[in-house]
């Protein structure tokens, strides 16, 4: 039998059994019974109360492939922890051909087999939720005695003997200026370069940046507040930073997020490296400029235009990158397209390793070199080498049979229904914040040519072509595609010309 070995070390403070050993007893297991070990799937540092492990997940799907027929595991408890995952993977492996042995439990077959494993699973549940809540009833009397709990230290505070917050005298006056300078009407970014000027680093010696310095600003901690889970505790722990002060900074803070950022990125252009001039052939890139009324401009504009070799006009970003966002939109619409898509990706993953056809032809080698063998011996040609050199090709032949099948391992099985779960998530996507618009982009279009008469888009899969002539063009949207800035009316329904070519 073909066999792979699942070790998980949980996350919680109880003595565990290290990786290793597990991985040693189960191949000593392994070794007794006669099975194969193809690979290991392992969970470091993860519980078994929950099925979101990653190795796990992974070693179900695997399972849809048929490369194995058991999993075997030091303890029944490194499987699940949950009766109810327990069972519902264990139904799912049962229908693939794959059974759960335990390398330390002796579980004998039939009934008393299954009650036993019963037994041991509601044993290791009653274990994980005692265990928690034993964890949590001591966190709860730490969090009551305002105790650290565990967590990172905010800057400006250190732990004492008796496990409570205290300033520590050289960064806590730091933290108290870093408020003051807010308060006082300097950027995040502006107080960033004058702490890393003044070489102030973090707990962990790396440079202060806007994240860092934005949590501050809203940690409340810094007003001497504790809290844990429901539990807050007012003057819990010292304070560093007066309380009007604290509340002034937070009024500064909610007005400055309404207004503009003022640290936001002048590289956040979605289409970089996928915005070409159709003149050239060159990549558009972005650019920025303040006109007279101090307002600021994004636009696009063609590398060779910069260097005066090309005529091509620029193109405002906000236009570009939305028709884009628009046309890949479409895409999700179309139930013929999505249907398109989840048989591609479900075929591309047929397709074999590229290391399996040269593995499997060493196989068809030996398999011929071996009957040859056989065929001689039964024709009473035996010599004194044939045992040994049979031996030896047996031996290469449970060798690369075992390659293969951890080459097959390797790559990811998913079934229609989970390709079609991964694609429907893009609709529940905010297309109004830059992560949602660069991840549809970034999923649906290849490439886009940009003309002073019309627009090529590429997209990520094959569905012909649609054109629409120049002069109904400028009938129906105007001409400002040739003009600094957005044509002046767009109508939705109105084709620009697509080519759309099969890019997988």
């Amino acid at each position: 039998m073909r066999a792979v070995i699942y070790a998980r070390y949980s996350s919680d403070s109880q003595r565990e059994e290290s990786i290793e050993g597990q991985l040693r007893e189960c191949m000593e297991f392994a070794n007794h019974t006669g099975v194969t070990v193809v690979s290991n799937y392992i969970d470091r540092a993860m519980s078994a109360k929950t099925d979101n492990r990653p190795e796990f997940q992974r070693m179900i799907k695997d399972s849809y492939k048929h490369c194995f027929d058991m999993i075997i595991v030091w303890k029944l408890d490194r499987f699940a922890r949950n009766r109810y995952d327990s069972a519902h993977y264990k139904s799912i492996l049962k229908k693939n051909g794959v059974k759960v042995v335990s390398a330390k439990e002796t579980i004998a077959e039939g009934s008393e087999g299954i009650l036993l494993e019963s037994v041991l699973e509601g044993m290791a549940e009653y274990y994980s939720a005692e265990l928690a809540e034993k964890v949590i009833r001591g966190l709860t009397e730490n969090a009551l005695k305002c105790k650290v709990n565990g967590g990172q230290v905010p800057f400006g505070y250190f732990i004492n003997a008796e496990q409570k917050l205290e300033p520590e005298p050289t960064t806590a006056p730091i933290v108290e200026e870093i408020f003051r300078m807010y308060n006082d009407g300097k950027t995040v970014k502006q107080i960033v370069d004058y702490l890393n000027a003044k070489n102030i680093r973090t707990k962990f010696d790396k440079p202060m940046s806007i994240n860092i310095v934005q949590y501050m600003l809203s940690n409340r901690k810094y007003i001497g507040e504790y809290r844990y889970r429901d539990i807050i505790i007012p003057h819990g722990a010292p304070a560093i930073v007066d309380e009007r002060l604290f509340e002034q900074v937070q009024e500064l803070l909610k007005k400055n997020k309404k207004a503009p950022a003022r640290h936001k990125a002048e590289d956040d252009y979605l289409l970089t490296t996928r915005l070409f001039c159709g003149k050239c052939g060159a990549y558009m890139v972005g650019e920025s400029g303040t006109g007279r009324s101090k307002e600021v401009h994004r636009y696009y504009k063609c590398v060779h235009a910069k260097k005066h070799t090309c005529d091509k006009k620029t193109v405002k970003k906000e236009w570009i990158e939305d028709l884009a966002v628009r046309k890949a939109l479409e895409i999700l619409d179309d139930e013929r397209i999505i249907e398109y898509l989840i048989d591609k990706i479900y075929s591309l993953q047929g397709e074999e390793n590229p290391r399996l056809p040269r593995l499997k032809e060493q196989l068809a080698d030996i398999e011929k070199r071996i009957k040859n063998m056989v065929t001689a011996i039964e024709q009473g040609i035996i010599l004194e080498s044939t045992k040994a050199r049979l031996s030896e090709l047996e031996q290469r032949k449970s060798e690369i049979e075992v390659t293969i099948l951890q080459e097959q391992i390797k790559k990811p099985f998913l079934t229609k229904e989970q390709i079609r779960f991964g694609i429907d998530k893009f609709k529940s996507l905010d297309y109004s914040t830059k992560e949602g618009k660069q991840c549809l982009i970034d999923s649906f279009i290849n490439a886009i040519y940009l003309y002073d008469d019309k627009i090529t888009f590429i997209f990520n899969y094959k569905d012909g072509t649609q054109t629409v002539s120049l002069a109904e063009f400028e009938a129906t949207c105007g001409s400002d595609i040739k003009l600094l800035g957005a044509p002046k009316g767009y109508p939705i329904g109105v084709p620009l010309l697509l080519i759309m070519v099969d890019r997988s």
